[in-house]
């Protein structure tokens, strides 16, 4: 069970974007993640024509090591680790993930 997932909200904490918060977009590879609004580039692509795509300077988000974000905790407003907790659930064992400051359940509406 990966402790990052699609959808977290996670905090930067190394880089460039640091301190800086966004939604996993996509997991890329084993080790890196593709967040909104952070590592984002200015490239030059040349115009295609039989893809029918103009040329010009495109912003482009890059993805960064999974190891510099840490999943964000609202109840302290902080990136904080996750560990994996395994609960009883109505006779069936199931693995949540928990915040380990505070043991919240990570993605639980409070």
């Amino acid at each position: 069970m990966n402790k990052i997932r699609k959808g977290d909200e996670v905090i930067v904490l190394a880089g460039r974007d640091k301190t800086r918060r966004g939604t996993v977009l996509e997991i890329v590879g084993e080790d890196r993640v593709l967040v909104e609004g952070v590592n984002v580039v200015k490239k030059h692509a040349r115009p295609n024509p039989s893809l029918g795509t103009a040329g010009g300077i495109v912003e482009k988000t890059l993805p960064i090591h999974i190891s510099n974000v840490a999943v964000f905790n609202p109840a302290s407003g902080k990136g904080e680790r996750v560990s994996i907790k395994v609960e009883q659930v109505e006779g069936k064992r199931k693995a949540v993930r928990v915040f380990r400051s505070n043991g919240a359940v990570v993605g639980a509406k409070a």
